[in-house]
């Protein structure tokens, strides 16, 4: 007979199962230092509240393994990979949707890190029942039945249909075959045991915290919502018991997902009308959503909280995860070290926002942080502009963060849960529910705009044009954030959105159609990076040039060092020429955006504004960013990070296969190796 130990290696596939506490901002650091607790240990645990508090908040560990933003973070038609396919390398082909369970190019860290948390709730769900009822025992319960119901929600929506385990296996039968080796259990029955744990216990979570790093009823709500728009929404769907191939859709009961629909809906209207959320709104010079995301990263929660409703903790040595290293715009070294950027932003996305959306330059960087130098102690360290190629991620940029434990240790929590999300969902729940956007949808969703500055922006009165309003809005909103891809493919728009993507990049790459008239130089201000965190540096001044004339002049880009100080008035000649002031010993450069940032022409003209290395490589990815966006400047072809030579934009998608990843199955410690009743996604 198998013993304990063994099941949870099987089931979870992980070496062992530790439960420690969680550190939060106002605890302190001896509290990481305190023995950890294992399932041995639980009839003690449950004997008093303020141990099983600990337990619980022991269960927000590992809640988003690396692998949810670091692979599939990409892939949602607005952060891409920045790596090409010839490094063959995981990231790049998940962000494409290449998948290969036998390399494996799969996510086996999520599988193993959600049903580990899965036990820890499973333990706490089930002592804490057996604890004399209270308000601080209910609402513990409350807390564990959110995270459980978000586990299963990270499952599902990567795998599909997963086993389904809801007691602790210490109280689990070893002679049932299915406590070793449990078979998928259909997603709808997961998703609406969850839902219903959630609507019982939702109201007994606590009204405010002392902080979002905990489950709050706005939170607990808000995550209802989600969970519930999953549940109603389109899945790639397949006989449990056959192989046949499986296709997009909704569950087949109809009236369940009506009362899906509700549920969001309900949910999402008690956190608007709780009184405690809302977005937050412009100070200090900043924007709205500016002031958002630096605050947050700045650790700065008494301004973020009424937005930022859940969010995990990260502070410290012993709990950081690779997020803050892999999110951010990279940095050559200096005061933040070296950085890579391992993911950029598709620059159709970057040009679709629309003139005054203060949401581009948060979201969308046009610089890495580099020296100016050659690596000398008198380095003078700058904002480097950047091409289309290398447009990078905002909104958790190392300049805005506090500083570190260490290189690896960024101190940046993770964003799980927006106030602006849930607005967006409940005008679209309002929107499918009565046929067509209700008065209270059409005002969900200009609350979002207005805080962006587009509140003019005409707001559709059809449903369908409403609905595609509401992606193309997640989109302007929640870049970076981990969602946007399963988002898309929840509402049936991943195919669409993927080959209107494929197309918009040729088109940009060819100079046609909505990218026409696009400009193709642009004249950067050599401006100095702060080397200091807390920088409230948010854009690199630019010039679009479009006059023939300009376009001659900044094309005579001088190679001896004699002739730079002519050059230079001359481009300072242009600056002033477009309403913009500029002083005698202000440096620019231009740049060809449709290049590769190291082309010939880009090189020369960093060296002319200062740059001594100016064909310097930037700490973003190995590939991408040496390559150009044009066709033209690719030799008449598109290049191959978008189309061609079999890793193009997208080249691995294949529609009803695709949108769900496959068990890893090459050795063991994969889920189809160490679970026999394990079925593999229908085409692997």
């Amino acid at each position: 007979m198998k013993n304990k130990s063994t099941l949870i290696k099987k089931l979870i596939i992980i070496p062992s199962f530790l439960i420690a506490g969680l550190f939060f901002n106002s605890c302190s650091d001896d509290f990481l230092n305190q023995p950890a607790y294992n399932v041995t240990d639980t009839n003690t645990v449950f004997e008093s509240l303020d141990t099983a508090d600990l337990f619980v908040q022991g269960c927000y560990r590992n809640l988003v393994p690396t692998e949810m933003y670091y692979q599939l973070g990409a892939g949602d038609t607005v952060t891409h990979s920045s790596e090409d396919g010839s490094t063959n390398n995981s990231k790049y082909n998940i962000c494409n949707y290449k998948y290969d369970a036998y390399t494996p190019n799969t996510v086996t860290g999520i599988y193993a890190a959600m049903y580990s948390s899965i036990e820890k709730t499973n333990i706490a769900i089930t002592r804490l029942a057996l604890m004399e009822p209270s308000a601080k025992r209910n609402s513990l319960i409350a807390e564990v039945k959110a995270i459980r119901a978000f586990c299963y929600y990270n499952l599902i929506r990567v795998y599909g249909d997963v086993p389904a385990v809801w007691i602790p296996l210490e109280d689990a039968d070893p002679n049932d075959p299915n406590t070793l080796y449990p078979k998928r259990a259909s997603r709808d029955v997961i998703y609406d045991r969850v839902i219903a744990d959630m609507q019982e216990s939702v109201n007994d979570l606590p009204a405010t915290g002392t902080t979002t790093e905990r489950l709050t009823k706005a939170a607990g709500n808000g995550l209802l919502a989600r969970i519930a728009l999953y549940a109603a929404g389109y899945s790639l769907r397949w006989d449990l018991n056959t192989s046949t191939p499986g296709i997009m859709s909704r569950r087949s009961d109809n009236a369940r997902v009506q009362q899906l629909y509700q549920i969001a809906d309900n949910a999402a209207a008690a956190v608007i009308n709780g009184g405690t959320a809302s977005l937050v709104q412009a100070q200090g010079g900043k924007s709205g959503f500016e002031a958002l995301w630096f605050n947050f990263d700045q650790r700065k929660f008494a301004v973020t909280n009424p937005e930022m409703l859940w969010h995990i903790a990260e502070y410290g040595p012993n709990t950081n995860s690779g997020f803050g290293v892999y999110a951010n715009e990279g940095s050559r070294g200096g005061t933040y070290g070296s950085r890579k950027a391992l993911q950029f932003i598709l620059p159709t996305y970057y040009l679709s926002f629309n003139q005054g959306d203060t949401r581009r330059d948060v979201s969308c960087t046009s610089y890495s942080v580099y020296f100016l130098n050659t690596g000398l102690a008198t380095d003078t360290w700058v904002n480097a502009g950047t091409t289309f190629s290398c447009i990078m991620s905002g909104k958790f940029r190392l300049g805005w963060c506090v500083a570190p434990q260490a290189a690896d240790a960024r101190n940046l929590n993770i964003p799980i849960l927006r106030y602006a999300d849930v607005l967006l969902m409940y005008a679209e729940t309002q929107n499918y529910l009565n046929g067509g956007p209700t008065a209270q949808a059409t005002a969900a969703l200009q609350q979002v705009r207005n805080r962006a500055g587009i509140g003019s922006l005409p707001i559709p009165s059809g449903q369908q044009a409403f609905e595609s309003a509401i992606v193309q809005e997640r989109k302007w909103e929640f870049a970076g954030e981990f969602n946007l891809r399963t988002d898309l493919i929840r509402m049936n728009r991943i195919a669409s959105e993927i080959e209107a993507t494929r197309q918009a990049m040729k088109n940009l790459s060819n100079k046609t159609g909505a990218y026409a008239n696009t400009p193709v130089y642009r004249l950067y201000k050599l401006e100095k990076n702060g080397q200091i965190y807390g920088d409230p540096y948010l854009a690199l001044k630019y010039i679009d040039i479009t006059n023939p004339t300009e376009i001659a002049t900044i094309l005579n880009v001088p190679t001896a060092s004699a002739n730079y100080a002519a050059y230079q008035t001359a481009l300072r000649n242009i600056v002033v020429a477009h309403g913009q002031t500029t002083l005698p010993d202000d440096k620019w450069y231009p740049t060809n955006m449709f290049q590769a940032y190291t082309s010939t022409f880009n090189g020369n003209a960093r060296k002319a504004a200062g740059f001594l290395a100016g064909f310097n490589q930037l700490q973003i990815g190995n590939i991408i960013y040496q390559n150009p966006t044009g066709s033209a400047e690719n030799g008449g072809t598109y290049p191959n990070w978008i189309e061609g030579g079999g890793d193009g934009l997208f080249y691995g998608f294949v529609p009803n296969k695709t949108e769900l990843l496959p068990f890893a199955a090459a050795s063991a410690g994969h889920p189809l190796v160490d679970n026999p009743n394990l079925t593999q996604l229908p085409g692997y």
